[in-house]
């Protein structure tokens, strides 16, 4: 009886020492947060195998394309987590096309052929057709961005961009997801005038960014809370914002428009109910802060999902696939009837063709 009390009492010691030493260690600082809805893969979220005919495209080639945009001069780029870009075509040909030393996330190309891209640690950076890498932006107010992350491009040749986080980095995004300590941006930046302008602020985890039919709108995937906003940009709501689409099974990654009637929208990772029922618990999860983001995200699960709304928010399509065989989807692009997805887990940019209703 001595002996297990004894080592009931060292065990009670060492786990006492190992959580105060996860506690004063972690690497975030929670804050109680509300959880929207969650109605799971039901109704217009109901699970389904729509994904698994997707077919893989410039295979091992590199690890996380995170986007994949299309080029006047008819290739398709994509950026990988060692930081090159390279671009493709539809026979899987591809060459480099550029390093640019950081992370490229968003790409998108603007009118005179150069190639925009959200690079999380680089900033907002222009790439010319001569390969010439020039930094738009990487502060606001004197003060570095952390983690910027998608954009698309006005008429007006306008770039609205995201700043996901004020607090971690790219490769530790995972800690924001668990702080809920909402620091995210939506920015715009004017070629013309080189001013930067902050339109949203205090989002949780800003992240894809796409502008709706005649620049009247932009919408922000707020990741954390699994929803998307709207801001107006023109018209008698100018200036108003409101919730384009709430309560989303998974959290809402790139966003893109097809130009027409559907916006794309990709679905890296389901929400997570256990993690959710902590958000009122900020002591467990600042224990969780201290475990390295490898084994935080692995919470996130292997899914395969991506969603198509109209314009006013309604879910149009919805495409899942479980098997794991292209998942985590950041990005979805359409480009000629054809869809283009990107991974930041995958090895391989997936394609097929556009559903249609």
């Amino acid at each position: 009886m001595k002996t297990l009390l004894k080592i009931s009492f060292f065990a009670t010691v060492v786990f006492t020492a190992v959580v105060a030493y996860a506690y004063y260690n972690s690497n975030i600082e929670p804050k109680v947060w509300q959880p929207s809805a969650n109605k799971g893969l039901t109704g217009d979220f109901a699970q389904n195998n729509k994904l698994a005919i997707a077919e893989r495209m410039v295979e091992g080639v590199g690890v996380g394309p995170e986007d994949v945009a299309k080029g006047n001069d008819g290739w398709f780029y994509t950026g990988f987590h060692d930081g090159r870009i390279i671009r493709f075509n539809e026979t899987g040909r591809h060459e480099e096309f550029v390093n640019t030393g950081g992370r490229p996330l968003g790409l998108q190309f603007d009118k005179q052929g150069n190639l925009i891209v959200a690079d999380s640690y680089k900033g907002l950076i222009s790439i010319a057709k001569d390969k010439t890498i020039t930094v738009l932006v990487d502060s606001v107010d004197g003060k570095k961005m952390t983690f910027v992350d998608d954009l698309d491009i006005a008429e007006d040749g306008t770039i609205w961009f995201s700043d996901a986080t004020m607090r971690h980095y790219q490769e530790t995004y995972i800690y924001d997801l668990i702080e809920a300590r909402p620091t995210g941006r939506l920015l715009s930046y004017s070629p013309a005038t080189g001013e930067t302008t902050v339109h949203m602020n205090k989002l949780f985890f800003a992240n894809g960014v796409a502008l709706g039919p005649n620049d009247e709108f932009v919408l922000i995937n707020e990741t954390g809370a699994s929803q998307i906003h709207r801001l107006w940009l023109k018209g008698e709501k100018q200036g108003m914002r409101d919730v384009f689409i709430s309560g989303l099974p998974a959290m809402p990654d790139n966003l893109s428009f097809n130009g027409s009637d559907t916006f794309w929208v990709a679905l890296p990772a389901l929400r997570v109910p256990d993690l959710e029922g902590l958000s009122g618990d900020t002591f467990t999860r600042r224990i969780l802060g201290a475990l390295p983001p490898s084994i935080l995200n692995a919470l996130g699960g292997s899914y395969g999902m991506f969603i198509g709304l109209d314009l006013d928010g309604n879910v149009k399509y919805n495409l899942q696939d479980s098997s794991g065989k292209y998942a985590v989807v950041t990005s979805v692009n359409e480009y000629g009837g054809k869809l283009y997805l990107g991974s930041i887990k995958m090895d391989a940019v997936a394609t097929l063709a556009a559903p249609r209703e």
